[in-house]
């Protein structure tokens, strides 16, 4: 089995980048990593990161994970309601995302940013650390992780049943004197099959 990205007749590009990538949960008070392997077939949980508004150190940790990893792709969960509307969650991860596409355009790194539609991974990490007997106290050192797991799995999981990406892509803010990384010209709209809502509380 493997995890290149199908292609078809003469292509040569891959309808998505095929390598590591990083799964984002983005809270208010923590940020959650998760990692793929290099054949980007599974998501594991990476470390959970302190929410530094201030001075954004938590982006720079972002992106120095990303590099070291060798991370194709960073993609960064969008919390929506039932309905499909965003919400102040929504703006928070969007305006997150634009922080860490700022920082890779700084250190001029081409890793694409992508935001995709997460309408449940905070509630099922919950209900996976349950069923794996953590307690609720408990939950709090790992949810992140494990809901940035959530996140980046499906995501991988709908690029290969898909065969293109997924999500939609993040664009730096323009930086004076840097002359923006291009990013993967592939778009499309986020995710919408996602069956329930993220908790706001706790994450």
């Amino acid at each position: 089995m493997t995890g290149r990205p199908p292609t078809t007749g003469d292509e040569s590009a891959a309808a998505y980048p095929y390598g590591p990538k990083l799964g984002v949960d983005v809270g208010q008070a923590r940020v959650g990593v998760a990692a793929s392997d290099r054949d980007a077939l599974l998501a594991t949980p990476v470390r959970t990161l302190k929410r530094d508004q201030r001075r954004n150190h938590d982006v720079r940790l972002l992106v120095r994970e990303a590099v070291e990893r060798d991370a194709v792709q960073i993609v960064i969960g969008l919390p929506k309601n039932l309905s499909g509307r965003e919400g102040a969650s929504a703006d928070m991860a969007r305006t997150y995302a634009g922080l860490v596409a700022e920082e890779l355009a700084r250190q001029s790194r081409s890793i694409p940013v992508r935001l995709v539609d997460e309408r449940l991974s905070t509630v099922s990490a919950h209900r996976s650390l349950h069923a794996a007997g953590l307690s609720s106290r408990e939950h709090r050192k790992v949810v992140d992780q494990v809901a940035a797991v959530e996140i980046l799995q499906h995501a991988i999981d709908m690029q290969r049943s898909r065969g293109r990406d997924v999500g939609d892509p993040v664009h730096a803010p323009e930086v004076a004197g840097v002359e923006r990384p291009p990013q993967n010209p592939t778009e499309e709209p986020a995710m919408k099959n996602m069956s329930s809502s993220r908790e706001e509380a706790g994450s």
